[in-house]
């Protein structure tokens, strides 16, 4: 987790300009703090995508569905055999429409074009591997890997922005207090940064030096039986497809109303 930053911000600086704080309240007039709070945490992907797209060209357009279906057959058997999840397969419906080419600066006619496109995602790198493994690629039969992801996004984002608005009270309490001061409320909170005419601009805060952000693995590897692909993504290739964790962060903005404490 890094370590809050705040800055200790009085009504008596210079107002900001007309556009700014447009997704958010004014400056109050009266003395406030203005304090960022940042939560972060690091975690392993645990859903590895990939998309196949299949298409055919023929002057029948019969034959060249019936290649697009027979090839979306092997691809769907090939998800289910390396363990695609489930609920990630998608086929999207067949696509048909004129294909031409140029020849002397003329559009030629070459035939019908069918084709479909396919996706799924495993839990792993060593099942996408696998599968790769297996898939015939061809010019009808196209494939290309995602960008590795963390299904719960979400969730642990607004873990995140809520440990980052605990973290703008907590500051608020301890400067009011260093300053003899005391929180009274609060005025506006955001998770989009501001940018006041205090000299310092939405992601500029000062940062200190802290440690990274803890990394959460929520699938530990597990021993791979004899002749299996080791969890990290290795093949009997020897290929890799492994990810490291991916970091997320939010911020957030509060501002405090505060009151001389004495």
């Amino acid at each position: 987790m890094k370590l809050l930053h705040a800055l200790l911000l009085s009504s008596t600086l210079a107002m900001m300009s007309p556009n700014v704080w447009a997704q958010a309240n004014a400056i109050p007039s009266q003395p406030h703090l203005l304090v960022k709070g940042e939560a972060a945490r690091q975690v392993m992907p645990d859903r590895f995508g990939v998309s196949v797209q299949l298409v055919s060209v023929d002057l029948k357009t019969e034959a060249a569905r019936r290649r697009v279906q027979e090839n979306g057959r092997q691809v769907l058997a090939l998800f289910e055999r390396n363990g695609a999840l489930a609920d990630s397969v998608k086929a999207e419906n067949l696509q048909v429409s004129p294909q031409t080419r140029y020849k002397d600066g003329t559009s030629v006619f070459v035939g019908i074009s069918v084709s479909q496109s396919l996706q799924a995602s495993f839990a792993d790198g060593a099942s996408l591997q696998r599968f790769l493994g297996g898939l015939q690629a061809s010019q009808e039969v196209q494939v290309s890997t995602q960008s590795p992801v963390y299904s719960a996004e979400a969730m642990l984002r607004a873990e995140l922005k809520a440990e980052a608005a605990a973290q703008t009270r907590e500051s608020a309490k301890g400067l009011a207090g260093a300053y003899g001061a005391k929180v009274i409320g609060l005025y506006s909170i955001s998770d989009v940064a501001p940018d006041f005419a205090y000299g310092v601009q939405a992601g500029e805060w000062p940062r200190g030096q802290a440690a990274p952000p803890p990394v959460r693995n929520l699938s530990p590897p597990k021993p791979s039986p004899a002749g299996a692909p080791a969890q990290d993504g290795f093949s009997d290739s020897g290929e890799v497809i492994k990810s490291g964790p991916i970091t997320y962060t939010e911020n957030v903005y509060a501002i405090f109303l505060i009151q001389d404490g004495r």
